[in-house]
């Protein structure tokens, strides 16, 4: 495996984050979930006025992994306003995605991009990072407390018309 290098997203890379957010997001939630409520999903979150919208949001943060001139995954951070939740705590930053494609499951990549979350955080001088989880996706789950996250609460993720559980998880920064 060629290393992996870490570049900060801009509006240029607005194509690369469309293309991956659609296969990691498909790779990992297709099975679990009907086409129709899959496509429709993919169809409003990584539609061009989204993604333009998140990229040019100064409280949002995007971050590809490049395996040579390959884009083989990526992180989506938030601050302030730009949070899912808890948009009046200052002292957090979200962890939104870490996605990574599944050719490149187990190659460390998700941690690069989870230590640049982590570096990001104490840039910013936040006192802890947070995120939303699928209670049924495992992988993630145990990803999280190996890095010493741990459970707060949870929410629901609507796909289509299944409503899912999200274990929210934070992890305190020292």
């Amino acid at each position: 495996m060629a290393s992996i290098i870490i570049n900060t997203a801009s509006l240029e890379d607005l194509e690369t984050i469309q293309s991956l957010g659609r296969q990691t997001f498909s790779e990992t939630f297709a099975e679990s979930n009907s086409e129709e409520a899959m496509k429709t999903y993919l169809d409003e979150s990584f539609s061009t006025e989204k993604v333009k919208l998140e990229l040019n949001n100064p409280d949002s943060h995007f971050f590809i992994a490049w395996e040579e001139d390959n884009a083989v995954g990526y992180l989506k951070l938030n601050s302030g306003a730009a949070q899912t939740e808890l948009k009046n705590d200052d002292t957090s930053l979200e962890i939104e995605r870490i996605y990574v494609k599944k050719s490149h499951h187990g190659q460390k990549v998700g941690q690069l991009l989870y230590d640049k979350a982590l570096e990001s955080a104490q840039s910013l001088g936040k006192n802890y990072l947070w995120l939303g989880v699928w209670e049924k996706n495992l992988r993630a789950l145990s990803f999280y407390r190996k890095n010493g996250f741990e459970e707060f609460g949870s929410h629901t993720f609507t796909l289509g018309n299944d409503d899912q559980t999200d274990l929210m998880m934070k992890k305190i920064l020292d």
